[in-house]
């Protein structure tokens, strides 16, 4: 009973420390007006409320376009890690480059935020607001984190209830997933979702609701860990994490250069295992096959980039960077982001049944 009761007692001073440093992030854009029907009697709505009425179009052709309104079409949230009004979020919480953000902190104060730097590797980002003397969040290491230790998510959940509080445990370690970043419909001009592919996050099974992403996980005692970042819908409490070290480096750049800087290769690529050598009758079941992905327009080489001017063509495989080995424990984008920019590195390829070693220096990501 006594052990229970002491992380309970550390649950709650956990809690307490890194709340004052949670914020909420609110997303809105100017959108066209939109033409309400009155409703029908006994509630029904005929085309549903706030859903555009089929003679729109013959109207605006009559009385001229509507005005424009402000409207909230999202939101998230994020922590303070400077005093100054620094706050780190998720990348897909303030994807959008026409939207404004506002940012409400713990006590209830507004501040218009300005979008500093969004990492094109991870899904981190951070805001600035005009403030002075804020509390900070106090970032841990995500290299000591261990499977089973107790896992606490903090955050605006649903968009509505801010810093609400759940709790669980961490369970699983080096995690791959495919995550849908950015708008959809619901977000006017918002650019396409993309997919994009996250390595080595951490898994919990802290419930994370919609709203919770950017906001901190944090261990017993009080320090973050980690950034709530996705979820598997339709699964029991699956949820994903970024390790706070990844972000530790990208605050290093920005309160260094004023933006996260990473190195650049362009390539597109899978990674070989045996299935995929029997199946395309390729020469080796390891290191990454570049090719070209399932979307419009796509090149498996990116024009005039690093890859491209070392020579590496699409159906190349890539054995190894700097002698080290490519395989599915190996990653081509997590080895080069081990570099910094201006960093040259020797590749080991095989183009049919050539083998050859192209260089390059990478340059920063854009």
């Amino acid at each position: 009973m006594s052990v229970r009761m002491n992380e309970e007692q550390q649950t709650i001073q956990a809690v307490k420390k890194v709340s004052p440093a949670v914020v909420s992030i609110v997303v809105s854009k100017y959108m066209p007006k939109i033409k309400q029907m009155p409703l029908m009697p006994f509630g029904g709505m005929p085309f549903g409320f706030g859903i555009p009425h089929p003679d729109d179009e013959i109207m605006d052709s009559v009385v001229g376009p509507r005005d424009g309104e402000k409207v909230k079409i999202g939101g998230g949230s994020g922590f303070i890690v400077s005093p100054d009004g620094l706050i780190l979020t998720n990348k897909h919480v303030v994807f959008d480059t026409n939207a404004d953000y506002t940012v409400i902190t713990n006590d209830e104060k507004e501040y218009s935020a300005k979008v500093l730097s969004r990492d094109p590797v991870n899904d981190v980002a951070f805001v600035k607001i005009e403030a002075e003397n804020l509390p900070v969040a106090e970032l841990g290491t995500s290299k000591k984190i261990e499977l089973g230790q107790t896992a606490i998510a903090v955050g605006n959940a649903l968009g509505i209830f801010s810093n609400s509080v759940s709790k669980g445990i961490i369970s699983g370690l080096g995690r791959k997933i495919s995550a849908s970043m950015g708008g959809g419909p619901e977000m006017g001009e918002t650019p396409e979702p993309q997919i994009e592919n996250l390595r080595n996050v951490i898994q919990t099974d802290v419930a994370i609701n919609q709203g919770n992403s950017g906001g901190p996980l944090i261990n017993l005692e009080g320090h973050v860990v980690g950034i709530n970042t996705a979820v598997i819908y339709g699964a029991q409490n699956i949820g994903f994490a970024i390790p706070i070290d990844w972000a530790s480096a990208d605050l290093d750049d920005v309160k260094s250069h004023g933006r996260i800087i990473r190195p650049f290769i362009g390539l597109r690529y899978i990674i070989l295992n045996k299935d995929l050598k029997n199946m395309y009758q390729l020469p080796v079941d390891y290191g990454a096959l570049v090719v070209k992905d399932h979307v419009p327009g796509s090149e498996a080489v990116i024009p005039d980039s690093p890859a491209d001017k070392a020579g590496i063509k699409e159906n190349d495989i890539i054995l190894a960077a700097n002698g080290k080995r490519v395989d599915d424990k190996n990653d081509i984008s997590d080895m080069i982001q081990q570099f910094d920019v201006g960093d040259e590195v020797e590749f080991e390829v095989i183009r049919k049944e050539e083998k050859l070693k192209l260089k390059t220096k990478l340059e920063e990501h854009k």
